[in-house]
């Protein structure tokens, strides 16, 4: 998978790609990362990339010339990308769309600044995508987001291939309760189930725990979801136990 990413703060992935994950994705030939620089596309001797806008009002709007330039040439270094624009207006990031995006050769991201991009602009964009109901500075964050849960999706950027198939959000549920050593920790205990080594029971418990975590925290999931008998089976025995709980 080739990223490349279109910024007037090349530097900001410095990081972004030396830890984790993305650097092993990185090492293994898996994807690519390539930030460039909006200002390299600017004229003059300032390389300006933004302007006041017309009508009037407050900040400032990313130039169309540089930005068009910048597409442009990237598209040109990686053929066949989609090209997407990261800003609030977009359409909303999901686990869903990362998985779509996985499938594709390539992304060139936009990072928007300021109170966004010239309109025609447009035009050379393929995509909007936001991650969420909320301003940033810029789309740098955003790009970082997006490029992290679509490398976890490609095959090889992980140790373990299931990791990404028993996630939240995988199937609308989120992801069970997990445990680890010591065996109680400040007098909780992890529940026997985990213990037993019935890896059938064990699946059963995982199931029922991630349709209850999913009921609690995020029901909104559940309505978009089909529930299968076993699932259907696994609520009804967690409401049933809530059921006698509160009638004792």
């Amino acid at each position: 998978m080739d990223f490349r990413v279109l910024t007037i703060f090349p530097d900001f992935f410095e990081s972004f790609v030396s830890h984790g994950i993305i650097r092993r994705a990185i090492e293994a030939g898996v994807i690519a990362v390539h930030p460039e620089d909006i200002r390299e596309f600017a004229g003059g001797v300032h390389r300006i990339t933004d302007d006041r806008p017309y009508g009037g009002g407050a900040g400032m709007v990313m130039k169309p010339e540089p930005l068009a330039r910048a597409i442009a040439a990237a598209k040109e270094k990686s053929p066949g990308n989609r090209t997407i624009l990261l800003s609030p207006q977009g359409r909303p990031f999901k686990q869903a769309i990362a998985g779509e995006l996985a499938l594709l050769n390539g992304l060139i991201f936009i990072c928007g600044r300021y109170e966004g991009v010239d309109e025609r602009v447009y035009k050379y964009i393929d995509d909007e995508i936001s991650i969420g109901d909320f301003v940033l500075t810029g789309g740098e964050p955003a790009a970082m987001i997006i490029m992290d849960a679509v490398t976890r999706l490609i095959p090889g950027a992980l140790g373990d291939e299931q990791s990404s198939q028993k996630e939240s959000f995988e199937d609308h549920l989120l992801e069970h309760a997990h445990y680890t050593r010591p065996p109680v920790f400040e007098g909780e205990a992890v529940p026997e189930v985990l213990l037993s080594g019935n890896h059938g029971v064990i699946e059963t418990w995982r199931l029922e725990s991630s349709l209850v975590r999913t009921l609690l925290k995020r029901p909104d999931l559940l309505e978009e979801k089909i529930l299968s008998s076993r699932e259907k089976k696994a609520l009804k025995q967690w409401c049933n136990t809530i059921e006698r709980l509160v009638s004792t």
